[in-house]
């Protein structure tokens, strides 16, 4: 299944997408308003199952695409989780993931703004598979650890990099508003398959920048959260950023930043493209 957030008439809605269409899952179950509703309730597979085969009630172009998880209550990106990102970084190999957060309001859905901010030239891409927590869980081992996650979804973790490098601490470089790039839509397990086989791929005006398999990654989707649900407790609706590969614009020689007017695309295969083109605000 791919679940969707989005807004229409100027009302936020989710649902279910059915080839170029939605089923409106608020408009038939009204208990929940939006994703994060029915993952604390622990009821997305009933959910889906009774949207399945109902008529369609809008089409994607019809709508405005919001972030998966429009009010996650965490979102945990790793840093550094890929060997040619880590080597490219001049950074060592740490026997830990290396863990940041972001803030909801930096985010956006797929198909909005991606705004560099008039503070800074050094606005780089950073694609990224996300995945979405979908039970409640603490100090969760690694070899049932997948059995947690609702879904993966696309990601382009913007990174502002002067401001990122102020410090060691992160935060600053990945909060600015409009760079959090999150969708289109989540997938659930049983459609992705092995995880570890999804592909990603990301493209700057249509040149290929990133790509790599999520096998590459130096700790695993299960080993990231056994460690984030060991220092917090992890609730439905959750979102943990699993880090980029190499290829980043900061690496190259010379740097490559994305300016206004560029297209930005990240590519997981099979979920989907996320796509945004950069301005400046």
């Amino acid at each position: 299944m791919r679940w969707i957030s989005f807004e229409a008439k100027g009302k936020e809605s989710f649902g279910l997408v059915v080839g170029d269409q939605i089923v409106d899952a608020s408009k038939r179950h009204t208990d929940y308003q939006s994703l994060k509703d029915v993952l604390i309730a622990g009821k997305l597979g009933e959910v889906g199952r009774r949207l399945i085969g109902e008529a369609p009630d809008l089409r994607l172009n019809e709508v405005a695409y919001l972030p998966v998880i429009t009010h996650p209550e965490k979102i945990l990106c790793a840093g550094l989780n890929y060997k040619t990102h880590q080597e490219e970084s001049g950074r060592e190999a740490t026997p830990h993931p290396t863990i940041f957060t972001r803030f909801a309001a930096s985010q956006m859905g797929h198909g909005q703004p991606m705004i560099r901010p008039v503070e800074s030239t050094r606005f780089d891409f950073e694609g990224e598979i996300a995945l979405i927590i979908g039970r409640a869980g603490r100090r969760i081992k690694a070899a049932e650890a997948l059995e947690y996650v609702a879904g993966y979804s696309c990601y382009n973790d913007g990174s502002v990099r002067d401001w990122q490098f102020h410090t060691t601490q992160f935060t600053p470089g990945k909060n600015f508003s409009g760079t959090g790039g999150f969708g289109p839509w989540m997938m659930t397990p049983e459609e992705i398959g092995d995880p570890d086989r999804m592909e990603i791929t990301t493209r700057l005006n249509g040149e290929v920048m990133q790509h790599a398999m999520a096998d590459q990654m130096i700790h695993s989707f299960a080993q990231l959260i056994e460690y984030c649900s060991t220092f917090t407790d992890l609730v439905p609706g959750d979102v943990i950023v699993t880090g980029t590969p190499g290829g980043v614009g900061v690496a190259r020689k010379p740097p490559v930043f994305m300016k206004e007017g560029d297209v930005v695309e990240v590519e997981v295969k099979p979920i989907g493209i996320l796509r945004h083109e950069v301005v400046v605000g």
